[in-house]
């Protein structure tokens, strides 16, 4: 790998908006290194995109990965740091949802999602920050979820992860911002993915079924190049979405009238 061409570091790249997003830098020339849990389906998306968009399969790096194993990031990212000579931009897409009421979800579901949505992201970030440190450079990109800025029924512990990560990244980008370190928080609504069939109810099995906004939200490529165009523009926060991201704005100006719209309209 040289030096004139950009890397991105992609998690949750097996499907869904980081799928998307793979496919987006990939054809803007970027080095993709793609990373899930199932080595075989990163290498059948690397496969795919190679097709699709007429590229080299070495334009793709496979490095599976488990965020709920917090352990094994550092070793992971050293690896990933051997191989190339600068990763400048970890796009966090990984992670899974939740669709059960707080009191029927178990605490073992709760500290799942956490440990997975929030802590695995900590923990790869933290150990790649020395690297974007070193470089003083470096641009950390979070998916997180309009529920990161605000809260619905059927989605607490998913919606603790991802306030959680708006706390950590605000803390980080002050603390590292003469370092030349950017960070971008994208916040979608109801994209059209898998993220409800495979959300964890109040005992951990998978919901299995598609929710109706979720179904008919945007396509993941258009939430990805609308991504990928505030990651260039270095935003600091990207709201993604249709009518729903009105909801934000509801929740600065109007927060008694968004917590009584949230009790009544349906959010599966």
């Amino acid at each position: 790998m040289t030096a004139s061409k950009h890397t991105v570091w992609i998690t949750g790249a097996s499907s869904g908006i980081g799928r998307a997003c793979a496919q987006v830098y990939a054809s803007k020339g970027y080095h993709v290194i793609l990373s899930s849990r199932r080595e075989s389906a990163l290498v059948e998306v690397a496969k795919e995109l190679c097709t699709t968009l007429s590229l080299s399969s070495d334009q793709f790096s496979i490095v599976p990965l488990d965020l709920a194993n917090t352990e094994s990031l550092a070793d992971i990212t050293e690896s990933v740091i051997s191989k190339h000579v600068h990763v400048d931009i970890m796009l966090h897409a990984g992670g899974i949802s939740q669709r059960s009421l707080a009191i029927e979800t178990s605490l073992d579901v709760d500290r799942r999602v956490m440990e997975i949505d929030y802590f695995g992201t900590v923990a790869l970030t933290k150990a790649l920050l020395p690297h974007f440190v070193q470089w003083k450079s470096g641009q950390f990109v979070v998916v997180t979820s309009l529920m990161g800025v605000f809260s619905s029924p059927l989605r607490s512990g998913y919606c603790g992860a991802k306030h959680a990560l708006h706390g950590f990244f605000e803390a980080l980008r002050a603390e590292h911002y003469d370092d030349g370190i950017s960070i971008t928080m994208v916040c979608p609504g109801f994209i059209a993915t898998d993220i409800s069939l495979n959300a964890v109810v109040g005992d951990g099995s998978k919901q299995g079924t598609m929710d109706e906004k979720t179904g008919a939200g945007m396509t993941p490529l258009e939430c990805a190049n609308r991504i990928v165009k505030a990651v260039h523009k270095k935003k600091a926060v990207v709201l993604v979405g249709r009518s729903e991201i009105l909801a934000v704005y509801l929740q600065r100006f109007f927060p008694g009238l968004l917590r009584r719209i949230m009790r009544k309209t349906a959010v599966t």
